[in-house]
């Protein structure tokens, strides 16, 4: 029995030992051994392999891919299908008549919709290439060989066994020294000692979290990261987007006040940072946010708001429509982009069907997080454009530099029906293509 319990104790001081001299104190000083990128280097070595594997055994049992697509779609725009069908018509029509043919375009274009739309797709899982040897998301993917099954069950034993039990002890950490670090800056009077400990607290929880993930986050054109007084807008995939931004720079949260832990985390993080909380009642009231909002960004010494105008998780493949309230608020916005890699795992919070807690243990079972980040020039309201016109702006920058797609449908149907002015648009649209024949001579 003290054998037993002398193998013990050993086997936890080694354990600590790693964890706190050869991952955490490298990670509070920003500093990497070399260790994650070696572990990545081997990770893309074997998933490689695999993949080519899977082709193999694919060819030899004669499967027939699946197509990327359930529907193939024309592309085409309302006005130029409409006028299509009108023009295969016999004889020509009067002007601004109405063709029972228009109604075949809007048949197809729900029975697209109903099979296969371009919305509630982005709230599910993205589809992979090839198989990642964690998650079994094309069909075709099934048993190939014993020695890709051997490597998968090796893979189990790691991830769940080695790498599991380290992050879990890491995000431990990470939050005991967030919680308790900025309570006790909290007490410290206002100064710029205090924002400076403030800041360090911060960012060393933060990194240790990200080492907690496997995360290996590239950032690109540093040059532009955003500034105190300013306003941080980037495209939104997991609640893991803000360990990944602030592992380089801290910022002001906003969000909604929270019970139980999320709840102390929030005290505790308000008390040393000026951080901006809203009450439920409070962010119904929209001049209310604003006010705060706008008041946060006079103070030209605060740090960067942090926004996520999507105001929903999307699946990393796409972004969606951007609130025109965090563009109405004034100052300066800096855009950016955040990409993850999905084949060393799904970082997309599907929030329908995984809570809080449930997500976080499917990210800390996963190979790891790898991430590519991108600061975008800053950018200002420009003369005679609106809020709505300035948000469309700068997603369609952050899509373009992030390689997503671009959509202009809004995050919130992810919960809600469709508003009725989209309606009303689309019947607007219509109209005028009718209203508009009656000018082509017969």
């Amino acid at each position: 029995m003290e054998d037993m319990w002398s193998v013990a104790v050993g086997f936890f001081q080694v354990w600590m030992f790693v964890v706190v001299f050869l991952i955490m104190l490298p990670a509070m000083f920003g500093l990497s051994l070399g260790v994650t990128g070696l572990y990545i280097q081997i990770l893309v070595k074997v998933l490689e392999w695999a993949t080519l594997r899977i082709q193999r055994g694919c060819k030899e049992k004669a499967s027939v891919p699946l197509p990327n697509g359930i529907i193939e779609r024309e592309g085409g725009s309302m006005e130029e299908e409409v006028g299509a069908l009108r023009r295969s018509r016999p004889q020509p029509l009067a002007g601004g008549e109405f063709a029972l043919s228009d109604v075949l375009y809007f048949c197809k274009k729900g029975l697209e919709s109903i099979v296969d739309d371009e919305v509630t797709q982005r709230f599910s899982s993205e589809e992979m290439a090839s198989w990642n040897l964690l998650t079994r998301t094309n069909h075709n993917f099934h048993y190939i060989s014993l020695r890709l099954s051997i490597i998968w069950g090796v893979g189990v034993f790691v991830r769940y066994c080695v790498l599991f039990p380290l992050r879990i002890t890491l995000a431990i950490i990470g939050l005991s020294w967030l919680v308790i670090g900025t309570t006790l800056v909290g007490f410290l009077p206002e100064s710029s000692a205090k924002s400076w400990l403030s800041e360090l607290a911060h960012l060393t929880c933060y990194r240790i979290c990200a080492r907690g993930l496997s995360a290996t986050i590239h950032y690109h054109h540093k040059e532009n990261k955003p500034q105190k007084g300013g306003i941080c807008v980037a495209n939104h995939t997991t609640p893991i987007d803000i360990v990944i931004l602030a592992n380089d720079g801290c910022y002001a949260m906003v969000g909604q006040v929270h019970g139980g832990l999320m709840g102390i985390i929030q005290r505790s993080m308000v008390r040393s940072c000026p951080h901006v909380w809203f009450e439920r009642s409070e962010m119904k009231d929209r001049n209310a946010v604003t006010s705060r909002l706008r008041a946060h960004v006079a103070a030209k010494t605060k740090l960067p708001i942090l926004i996520f105008p999507e105001g929903t998780c999307i699946n990393n493949t796409s972004v969606m429509m951007f609130k025109k309230g965090s563009f109405e608020i004034g100052g300066t916005i800096y855009p950016v982009a955040i990409k993850y890699d999905p084949r060393f795992g799904d970082a997309f919070w599907n929030s329908a069907k995984y809570n809080m807690v449930s997500y976080l243990l499917r990210m800390m079972t996963s190979w790891a997080i790898v991430v590519n980040v991108w600061y975008l020039p800053p950018m200002t309201l420009q003369g005679g454009e609106n809020a709505a016109q300035f948000a469309n702006r700068v997603k369609s920058a952050i899509a373009e530099q992030g390689g997503l797609l671009d959509l202009a449908w809004d995050g919130g149907l992810k919960r809600e029906k469709v508003k009725e002015s989209f309606k009303e648009e689309q019947q607007k649209m219509y109209s005028s293509i009718i209203v508009g024949q009656s000018s082509v001579p017969v």
